[in-house]
């Protein structure tokens, strides 16, 4: 067992150290603001680093390769290890945060979900304010590594369906999957470079461009201010739109359009699909408001977009309370939080890909009743589909929805009303930040729950993010036995 367990405690030692080195940066930029948690990054760091370097020391070995038991392993005790970690300088704080928020906090931010703990984020210091950005900035490029590289191998939810895409990109495209890193990496670099320059450019300060820029490009939600995006005029939210819908984009049909400049290049079924969602709930929404004489028509049109894109692609951003637009925006809201975006995007959800594929089995099933000697074939991309990648992806949202019922039983269980309960499961499960209701709305925060409740949630975000089966295999004694 230790030798199994050796390489996978290696690579996170080494994450570690790389969160260590984040915080000596974040340090670094609060001495030089005098600001007073300038000796809070530095401890932060300090720990990091002996633990990081603990880690890698006692288990270093000369060469490994990993297994897919390894793997599994891998995805999810990263991920727990750079939330222990990123929770450290909130942890520290001289906010007296319990380390139940702290962690919170640190696994909203890593796993790009958005919810929050913490109100006057306008009073913060900026050192804390930029190392939550930074936190959703790491794990938006995270997210996009797992799932370009990781997912598709392990077979997770119908992900198989984008391994054969990605292998056959980076043969072709690029010779070596270091290359494929590097060119995700520049990307997104480039991407969010992008974004800060508009934001800057359209009156933002340049610290709230650098911050709101992460956060949106990894489809996180952390702002500046309790208001979130609410302080910002139309340009800039429409701004925040296109970025938003950026992140939600598959990167490897992003990084194919910039090296070849074609629209044949972005002919991607999953990605007008989205577009397509987009277009079709956020204009009669405008027109509901219109209606209801609650915004002029180019403003009516700039909320709608903006907040739908924001739960759709699971950042999580407000620019009002939408829950005060009436009852069928409510339910319109807490519906497509369940879509999220694309896969190898920086979006949570189901993604729209399953939804299609759902579809397509659905109308094939209905094919077959009509013509039952006939023979259909499915085609997703212009290929054919085989038939365990769409059980595989309808398997996957089967176990989604008897997971959103469990964690809702367990938080009503600990005195949740049912409606907190629901949304706060489903805002978890899809990564999206706010929920519905007075409690997790949009308007509200997480810090009134129970700190049993904050534990759930938090567990059940990283079950998300991590496409549910990576982490529930790990709770099944076949795993454990090989």
């Amino acid at each position: 067992m230790l030798s199994f367990i050796r390489p996978v405690i290696y690579v996170c030692g080494f994450l570690v150290l790389i969160m260590s080195s984040m915080m000596l940066s974040v340090a670094t930029f609060a001495w030089l603001r005098n600001d007073p948690e300038t000796s809070v990054f530095l401890l932060s760091s300090a720990v990091s680093a002996a633990a990081g370097g603990g880690m890698v020391l006692s288990c270093r070995r000369a060469q490994f390769n990993l297994i897919a038991r390894q793997l599994y392993l891998l995805t999810s005790l990263s991920w727990v290890m750079l939330s222990l970690a990123g929770a450290l300088p909130l942890f520290f704080s001289h906010f007296d945060l319990s380390i139940t928020d702290a962690v919170f906090e640190a696994v909203s931010g890593i796993t790009t979900t958005g919810s929050t703990v913490l109100s006057g984020l306008q009073d913060l210091p900026a050192s804390l304010l930029l190392w939550r950005s930074l936190l959703q900035w790491l794990g938006g490029l995270g997210v996009i590594g797992m799932a370009v590289s990781i997912l598709p191998f392990l077979r997770v939810g119908g992900m198989r369906l984008f391994h054969t895409e990605s292998s056959d990109w980076s043969d072709k495209s690029i010779p070596r999957i270091q290359s494929l890193a590097r060119m995700l990496l520049l990307t997104y670099l480039g991407i969010s470079l992008a974004c800060i320059l508009s934001y800057w450019a359209a009156g933002m300060t340049l610290f709230d461009a650098i911050n709101h820029a992460m956060t949106t490009v990894s489809t996180g939600g952390y702002a500046t201010d309790d208001r979130s995006m609410g302080r910002f005029g139309s340009g800039i939210l429409w701004i925040a739109i296109v970025f938003m819908l950026i992140g939600a984009l598959p990167f490897t049909m992003i990084i194919a359009f910039v090296r070849r400049p074609t629209l044949a290049v972005l002919n991607n079924q999953q990605a007008m699909g989205l577009l397509a969602i987009v277009a079709a709930i956020s204009l009669p929404l405008a027109v509901v408001l219109i209606l209801g004489r609650q915004y002029p028509p180019f403003e009516a049109l700039t909320q709608a977009t903006f907040n739908l894109v924001s739960v759709i692609t699971t950042t999580g951003y407000a620019s009002t309370d939408y829950l005060l637009w009436g009852p069928f925006s409510i339910a319109l809201f807490f519906l497509v939080m369940f879509i999220g975006g694309c896969s190898g995007s920086t979006s949570g959800g189901m993604k729209v890909f399953r939804f299609q594929l759902s579809y397509l089995f659905l109308r094939s099933q209905i094919s077959k009743l009509v013509h039952p000697n006939g023979v259909f074939i499915t085609r997703y991309n212009g290929r054919p589909v085989q038939d365990d990648i769409i059980l595989s992806a309808v398997g996957f949202s089967f176990l989604f929805f008897v997971t959103l019922a469990v964690v809702t039983l367990l938080l009503a269980l600990l005195g949740l009303d049912l409606l907190t309960s629901v949304s706060a499961t489903a805002t978890a499960l899809t990564n999206v930040g706010p929920g519905v209701g007075n409690v997790v709305g949009p308007a509200g925060n997480f810090a009134s729950l129970p700190a049993a409740a904050k534990w759930l949630l938090s567990f059940a975000m990283l079950l998300g993010r991590l496409e549910l089966l990576t982490l529930m295999v790990l709770f099944t004694p076949m795993f454990w036995r090989g």
